[in-house]
Protein backbone atom coordinates (compact mmCIF):
# COMPACT_ATOMS: atom_id res chain seq x y z
CA UNK A 1 0.00 0.00 0.00
CA UNK A 2 1.24 3.45 -0.83
CA UNK A 3 0.20 6.28 1.49
CA UNK A 4 -2.03 8.97 0.03
CA UNK A 5 -0.15 11.27 -2.32
CA UNK A 6 1.17 14.44 -0.74
CA UNK A 7 3.58 16.99 -2.14
CA UNK A 8 7.17 15.80 -1.81
CA UNK A 9 9.36 17.90 0.46
CA UNK A 10 12.91 16.94 -0.58
CA UNK A 11 14.74 19.21 1.87
CA UNK A 12 13.31 17.23 4.78
CA UNK A 13 14.75 14.05 3.27
CA UNK A 14 18.13 15.73 2.81
CA UNK A 15 17.97 16.96 6.41
CA UNK A 16 17.79 13.36 7.60
CA UNK A 17 21.33 12.76 6.36
CA UNK A 18 22.69 15.66 8.45
CA UNK A 19 20.82 14.40 11.51
CA UNK A 20 22.22 10.88 11.10
CA UNK A 21 25.73 12.28 10.63
CA UNK A 22 25.31 14.36 13.79
CA UNK A 23 24.41 11.21 15.77
CA UNK A 24 27.48 9.41 14.42
CA UNK A 25 29.78 12.30 15.38
CA UNK A 26 28.21 12.32 18.84
CA UNK A 27 29.13 8.67 19.28
CA UNK A 28 32.65 9.08 17.85
CA UNK A 29 33.39 11.82 20.39
CA UNK A 30 32.04 9.92 23.39
CA UNK A 31 34.25 8.93 26.34
CA UNK A 32 37.03 6.63 25.16
CA UNK A 33 35.99 6.83 21.51
CA UNK A 34 38.26 7.58 18.56
CA UNK A 35 37.70 11.35 18.50
CA UNK A 36 37.23 11.90 22.22
CA UNK A 37 40.59 13.60 22.92
CA UNK A 38 40.61 15.58 19.66
CA UNK A 39 37.08 16.84 20.31
CA UNK A 40 37.95 18.00 23.83
CA UNK A 41 40.66 20.22 22.36
CA UNK A 42 38.07 22.10 20.32
CA UNK A 43 36.56 25.40 21.55
CA UNK A 44 33.85 24.62 24.07
CA UNK A 45 30.89 25.80 21.93
CA UNK A 46 32.03 23.56 19.04
CA UNK A 47 32.57 20.61 21.37
CA UNK A 48 29.14 21.15 22.93
CA UNK A 49 27.49 21.27 19.51
CA UNK A 50 29.09 17.98 18.46
CA UNK A 51 28.20 16.31 21.74
CA UNK A 52 24.65 17.58 21.34
CA UNK A 53 24.13 15.06 18.55
CA UNK A 54 21.82 13.03 20.78
CA UNK A 55 19.22 15.75 20.17
CA UNK A 56 19.06 14.69 16.53
CA UNK A 57 17.10 11.63 17.69
CA UNK A 58 14.39 13.91 19.10
CA UNK A 59 14.28 15.74 15.77
CA UNK A 60 13.85 12.38 14.02
CA UNK A 61 10.85 11.75 16.28
CA UNK A 62 9.34 15.14 15.39
CA UNK A 63 9.98 14.42 11.72
CA UNK A 64 8.30 11.03 12.06
CA UNK A 65 5.11 12.64 13.41
CA UNK A 66 5.25 15.29 10.69
CA UNK A 67 5.59 12.79 7.83
CA UNK A 68 2.97 10.36 9.13
CA UNK A 69 0.44 13.14 9.77
CA UNK A 70 0.85 14.43 6.22
CA UNK A 71 0.80 10.97 4.65
CA UNK A 72 -1.90 9.17 6.61
CA UNK A 73 -3.73 11.74 8.70
CA UNK A 74 -6.44 13.13 6.42
CA UNK A 75 -8.56 9.98 5.89
CA UNK A 76 -10.47 7.53 8.05
CA UNK A 77 -9.06 4.42 9.69
CA UNK A 78 -11.10 1.43 8.54
CA UNK A 79 -9.85 -2.04 9.50
CA UNK A 80 -8.29 -2.80 6.10
CA UNK A 81 -6.46 0.52 5.94
CA UNK A 82 -5.25 0.08 9.52
CA UNK A 83 -3.78 -3.31 8.60
CA UNK A 84 -2.01 -1.90 5.55
CA UNK A 85 -0.68 0.95 7.69
CA UNK A 86 0.72 -1.53 10.23
CA UNK A 87 2.37 -3.61 7.49
CA UNK A 88 3.84 -0.44 5.97
CA UNK A 89 5.32 0.61 9.30
CA UNK A 90 6.86 -2.84 9.82
CA UNK A 91 8.30 -2.70 6.30
CA UNK A 92 9.78 0.69 7.04
CA UNK A 93 11.93 -0.27 10.01
CA UNK A 94 12.38 -4.01 10.45
CA UNK A 95 14.30 -5.30 7.39
CA UNK A 96 17.33 -3.05 7.96
CA UNK A 97 17.06 -3.53 11.71
CA UNK A 98 17.15 -7.30 11.19
CA UNK A 99 20.32 -6.84 9.13
CA UNK A 100 21.86 -4.78 11.93
CA UNK A 101 21.19 -7.59 14.39
CA UNK A 102 22.66 -10.20 12.04
CA UNK A 103 25.84 -8.12 11.85
CA UNK A 104 26.32 -8.19 15.62
CA UNK A 105 25.57 -11.93 16.04
CA UNK A 106 29.28 -12.87 16.44
CA UNK A 107 29.64 -10.28 19.19
CA UNK A 108 26.43 -11.46 20.86
CA UNK A 109 27.73 -15.05 20.85
CA UNK A 110 31.03 -13.94 22.38
CA UNK A 111 29.29 -11.85 25.05
CA UNK A 112 29.28 -13.43 28.53
CA UNK A 113 26.73 -11.09 30.13
CA UNK A 114 24.29 -13.00 32.41
CA UNK A 115 20.72 -13.28 31.19
CA UNK A 116 21.69 -13.16 27.52
CA UNK A 117 18.54 -14.94 26.20
CA UNK A 118 16.37 -12.25 27.73
CA UNK A 119 18.55 -9.52 26.28
CA UNK A 120 18.35 -11.11 22.83
CA UNK A 121 14.56 -11.21 23.11
CA UNK A 122 14.64 -7.60 24.23
CA UNK A 123 16.54 -6.64 21.09
CA UNK A 124 14.50 -8.80 18.75
CA UNK A 125 11.17 -7.44 19.99
CA UNK A 126 12.39 -3.83 20.10
CA UNK A 127 11.79 -3.36 23.81
CA UNK A 128 15.09 -1.65 24.64
CA UNK A 129 13.50 1.76 25.17
CA UNK A 130 11.23 0.49 27.94
CA UNK A 131 13.85 -1.14 30.16
CA UNK A 132 16.32 1.62 30.90
CA UNK A 133 20.07 1.10 30.58
CA UNK A 134 20.92 -2.36 29.26
CA UNK A 135 24.14 -4.13 30.37
CA UNK A 136 25.06 -4.73 26.71
CA UNK A 137 25.68 -2.31 23.86
CA UNK A 138 25.26 -4.55 20.86
CA UNK A 139 23.49 -1.78 18.96
CA UNK A 140 22.72 1.02 21.39
CA UNK A 141 20.87 3.37 18.96
CA UNK A 142 18.17 0.73 18.47
CA UNK A 143 16.42 1.97 21.64
CA UNK A 144 14.86 4.68 19.49
CA UNK A 145 13.04 2.06 17.40
CA UNK A 146 11.14 1.08 20.55
CA UNK A 147 9.85 4.63 20.54
CA UNK A 148 8.95 4.54 16.85
CA UNK A 149 6.95 1.32 17.28
CA UNK A 150 5.05 2.91 20.18
CA UNK A 151 4.41 6.07 18.13
CA UNK A 152 3.17 4.02 15.19
CA UNK A 153 0.70 2.25 17.51
CA UNK A 154 -0.49 5.55 19.00
CA UNK A 155 -0.69 7.48 15.74
CA UNK A 156 -4.18 6.55 14.47
CA UNK A 157 -5.77 7.57 17.77
CA UNK A 158 -3.48 10.56 18.24
CA UNK A 159 -4.15 12.07 14.82
CA UNK A 160 -7.92 11.64 15.25
CA UNK A 161 -7.76 13.21 18.69
CA UNK A 162 -5.77 16.31 17.74
CA UNK A 163 -6.83 17.11 14.18
CA UNK A 164 -9.80 19.21 15.36
CA UNK A 165 -7.62 21.24 17.71
CA UNK A 166 -5.67 24.29 16.66
CA UNK A 167 -2.07 23.22 15.90
CA UNK A 168 -0.70 25.97 18.14
CA UNK A 169 -2.59 24.46 21.08
CA UNK A 170 -1.27 20.99 20.26
CA UNK A 171 2.29 22.34 19.95
CA UNK A 172 1.96 24.12 23.28
CA UNK A 173 0.75 20.92 24.93
CA UNK A 174 3.67 19.03 23.37
CA UNK A 175 6.12 21.52 24.91
CA UNK A 176 4.72 20.78 28.38
CA UNK A 177 3.85 17.09 28.02
CA UNK A 178 7.14 15.50 29.11
CA UNK A 179 7.44 17.65 32.24
CA UNK A 180 3.81 16.86 33.08
CA UNK A 181 4.47 13.14 32.66
CA UNK A 182 7.47 13.34 34.98
CA UNK A 183 5.28 15.11 37.54
CA UNK A 184 2.80 12.23 37.29
CA UNK A 185 5.53 9.71 38.08
CA UNK A 186 6.61 8.58 34.61
CA UNK A 187 10.21 7.42 34.79
CA UNK A 188 12.90 8.66 32.43
CA UNK A 189 13.71 5.03 31.56
CA UNK A 190 10.36 4.70 29.76
CA UNK A 191 11.71 6.36 26.64
CA UNK A 192 8.71 5.81 24.33
CA UNK A 193 6.40 7.66 26.73
CA UNK A 194 8.97 10.34 27.52
CA UNK A 195 9.52 11.08 23.82
CA UNK A 196 5.85 10.94 22.84
CA UNK A 197 5.86 14.74 23.12
CA UNK A 198 8.33 14.96 20.22
CA UNK A 199 6.05 12.86 18.03
CA UNK A 200 3.00 14.95 18.97
CA UNK A 201 4.98 18.09 18.12
CA UNK A 202 5.54 16.65 14.64
CA UNK A 203 1.79 16.09 14.19
CA UNK A 204 1.15 19.70 15.24
CA UNK A 205 3.82 20.96 12.83
CA UNK A 206 2.22 19.03 9.96
CA UNK A 207 -1.18 20.57 10.72
CA UNK A 208 0.36 24.03 10.89
CA UNK A 209 2.20 23.47 7.61
CA UNK A 210 -1.02 22.46 5.86
CA UNK A 211 -2.66 25.68 7.04
CA UNK A 212 0.24 27.85 5.93
CA UNK A 213 0.57 26.04 2.58
CA UNK A 214 -3.07 26.82 1.79
CA UNK A 215 -2.64 30.52 2.47
CA UNK A 216 -2.33 32.95 -0.41
CA UNK A 217 1.00 34.26 0.80
CA UNK A 218 3.52 31.96 2.38
CA UNK A 219 6.51 33.11 4.41
CA UNK A 220 9.95 32.20 3.11
CA UNK A 221 11.15 29.12 4.90
CA UNK A 222 14.46 30.64 5.99
CA UNK A 223 12.56 32.92 8.38
CA UNK A 224 11.93 29.76 10.38
CA UNK A 225 14.83 27.39 9.83
CA UNK A 226 17.60 29.99 10.25
CA UNK A 227 16.36 31.29 13.65
CA UNK A 228 15.57 27.71 14.69
CA UNK A 229 19.11 26.58 13.90
CA UNK A 230 20.80 29.64 15.42
CA UNK A 231 18.80 29.58 18.66
CA UNK A 232 19.19 25.82 18.92
CA UNK A 233 22.96 26.02 18.47
CA UNK A 234 23.19 28.79 21.08
CA UNK A 235 21.22 26.78 23.64
CA UNK A 236 23.28 23.64 23.04
CA UNK A 237 26.53 25.56 23.41
CA UNK A 238 25.32 27.63 26.36
CA UNK A 239 22.50 25.77 28.15
CA UNK A 240 22.76 28.23 31.02
CA UNK A 241 20.81 30.63 28.80
CA UNK A 242 17.68 28.55 29.37
CA UNK A 243 15.18 29.88 31.92
CA UNK A 244 15.02 28.05 35.23
CA UNK A 245 12.84 24.97 34.99
CA UNK A 246 13.22 24.57 31.21
CA UNK A 247 15.44 21.68 30.12
CA UNK A 248 17.29 21.50 26.81
CA UNK A 249 15.19 18.63 25.47
CA UNK A 250 11.96 20.56 25.97
CA UNK A 251 13.45 23.70 24.41
CA UNK A 252 14.74 21.72 21.43
CA UNK A 253 11.27 20.35 20.62
CA UNK A 254 9.69 23.55 19.20
CA UNK A 255 12.99 24.44 17.53
CA UNK A 256 12.89 21.11 15.69
CA UNK A 257 9.39 21.99 14.52
CA UNK A 258 10.66 25.35 13.28
CA UNK A 259 13.40 23.62 11.29
CA UNK A 260 10.95 21.21 9.67
CA UNK A 261 8.40 23.91 8.89
CA UNK A 262 11.08 26.15 7.41
CA UNK A 263 12.57 23.49 5.17
CA UNK A 264 9.08 22.33 4.15
CA UNK A 265 8.11 25.85 3.12
CA UNK A 266 11.31 26.12 1.09
CA UNK A 267 13.56 28.94 -0.14
CA UNK A 268 17.11 29.78 0.80
CA UNK A 269 20.53 28.37 -0.03
CA UNK A 270 20.43 25.66 2.64
CA UNK A 271 17.01 24.42 1.59
CA UNK A 272 18.10 24.22 -2.04
CA UNK A 273 21.27 22.33 -1.08
CA UNK A 274 19.28 19.79 0.93
CA UNK A 275 16.89 19.36 -2.01
CA UNK A 276 19.56 18.28 -4.50
CA UNK A 277 19.47 14.72 -5.79
CA UNK A 278 22.66 13.60 -3.95
CA UNK A 279 21.39 15.07 -0.66
CA UNK A 280 17.99 13.43 -1.08
CA UNK A 281 19.56 10.04 -1.86
CA UNK A 282 21.81 10.30 1.20
CA UNK A 283 18.77 11.29 3.22
CA UNK A 284 16.93 8.20 2.06
CA UNK A 285 19.85 6.06 3.23
CA UNK A 286 20.03 7.87 6.58
CA UNK A 287 17.99 5.23 8.44
CA UNK A 288 20.53 2.61 7.42
CA UNK A 289 23.31 5.00 8.50
CA UNK A 290 21.70 5.44 11.88
CA UNK A 291 20.95 1.81 12.66
CA UNK A 292 24.08 0.27 11.10
CA UNK A 293 26.83 2.64 12.23
CA UNK A 294 27.42 0.86 15.55
CA UNK A 295 27.57 -2.67 14.04
CA UNK A 296 29.96 -1.35 11.38
CA UNK A 297 32.06 0.19 14.16
CA UNK A 298 32.20 -3.18 15.96
CA UNK A 299 33.58 -4.87 12.84
CA UNK A 300 36.05 -2.11 11.94
CA UNK A 301 37.43 -2.05 15.46
CA UNK A 302 37.87 -5.84 15.31
CA UNK A 303 40.02 -5.38 12.20
CA UNK A 304 41.96 -2.39 13.52
CA UNK A 305 41.97 -0.49 16.81
CA UNK A 306 43.79 2.36 15.09
CA UNK A 307 40.64 3.36 13.27
CA UNK A 308 40.51 6.40 11.01
CA UNK A 309 37.34 8.33 11.81
CA UNK A 310 37.12 9.72 8.29
CA UNK A 311 37.46 6.25 6.78
CA UNK A 312 34.86 4.89 9.21
CA UNK A 313 32.28 7.56 8.35
CA UNK A 314 32.93 7.06 4.63
CA UNK A 315 32.44 3.30 4.97
CA UNK A 316 29.21 3.79 6.93
CA UNK A 317 27.84 6.12 4.24
CA UNK A 318 28.79 3.76 1.41
CA UNK A 319 27.41 0.66 3.12
CA UNK A 320 24.21 2.49 4.05
CA UNK A 321 23.69 3.71 0.49
CA UNK A 322 24.10 0.15 -0.80
CA UNK A 323 21.78 -1.26 1.87
CA UNK A 324 19.12 1.32 1.02
CA UNK A 325 19.32 0.60 -2.70
CA UNK A 326 19.61 -3.19 -2.62
CA UNK A 327 17.77 -4.17 0.59
CA UNK A 328 15.73 -1.49 2.31
CA UNK A 329 13.74 -0.15 -0.64
CA UNK A 330 13.12 -3.56 -2.33
CA UNK A 331 12.13 -5.16 0.99
CA UNK A 332 9.83 -2.23 1.75
CA UNK A 333 8.05 -2.61 -1.59
CA UNK A 334 7.80 -6.41 -1.27
CA UNK A 335 6.37 -6.41 2.25
CA UNK A 336 3.87 -3.69 1.38
CA UNK A 337 2.75 -5.70 -1.65
CA UNK A 338 1.78 -8.55 0.67
CA UNK A 339 -0.83 -6.28 2.27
Amino acid sequence: MKPPRVDHLPALTGLRFLLALWVILHHLTGPGMRLDIAARDLPHPVYALIRGGYLAVATFFVLSGFVLARSYGPSGWQAGRLWRYAVGRFARIYPVYALSFVLVVPFVIADRTPGKPGLIANYGLLLQGWTGHLPVGWNAPAWSLSCEVFFYACFPLAVIGVRRLHPAAVAGAACLLTRALFALGVRDEWKPIVHLADFVMGIAAASLYDRVARARRQPAGYWLYVPGAVVGAALIAFPELLPRGVDLNSAWRPLSAMLLLGFALGSGVVERALSTRPAVFLGKSSYAMYILHVPVLWWMRRWSLDLSAVLYVAVVILISAAVYHFLEEPANRFIRSLA
